[in-house]
């Protein structure tokens, strides 16, 4: 949760280091899911520590930039679920519950949907380093420890509480070892 200025410039930069953008700005045109990312934490930001009528207005400004990325990107991605240094790789479909909790350096891919099972707590916490491949989906009470992968496809709904680990298949289930250092 970012509540102060060198967090959220902390978290600006783990975020760009995890996306491999060596620029300090944001073009004009392109590096959509940069500029999503961006507007995600200052919206963070703002609604964690804006008060009174500033406040408020940064957290409006904010909230609009983010919800019109995500709209152009088909994300749902909402304040404070994930730790820093997220890398998104692909516009399309990405839900996300408010619920969720998600360590830093999480690499996600495209379609992919992590929800509650049947009541608001139940819902994932995935650790940190995890990559989450395309199309996965992960819901109910369960724990995804750090360093984890999660295969393309993937359903996942019991826990891995075992680090680096490589997860796949329908219902999923432990295929092997991750090696060190990947993301």
């Amino acid at each position: 949760m970012i509540t102060n200025k060198r967090e959220l410039q902390e978290y600006l930069e783990a975020d760009r280091a995890a996306l491999r953008i060596r620029r300090k700005r944001p073009p004009l045109f392109g590096r959509e899911i940069w500029k999503f990312e961006i507007s995600l934490r200052h919206y963070e930001y703002w609604i964690n520590t804006g008060r009174g009528i500033i406040g408020r207005l940064g957290s409006a400004y904010w909230k609009f930039w983010n919800h019109r990325y995500s709209m152009k990107l088909g994300f749902y991605v909402p304040p404070n679920v994930c730790g820093k240094g997220l890398n998104i790789h692909h516009w399309g479909c990405l839900v996300i519950n408010p619920n969720v909790r998600i360590g830093e350096n999480c690499n996600i891919q495209q379609c992919v949907n992590i929800g509650q099972n049947y009541t608001a707590d139940q819902v994932p916490t995935i650790g940190n380093n995890v990559y989450i491949g395309p199309g996965a989906k992960l819901f109910g009470k369960i724990n995804i420890a750090d360093g984890c992968a999660i295969g393309a496809g993937a359903v996942v709904n019991k826990s891995f509480n075992t680090p680096n680990m490589a997860i796949a298949g329908n219902p999923a289930r432990e295929i092997g070892r991750r090696k060190e250092g990947l993301h």
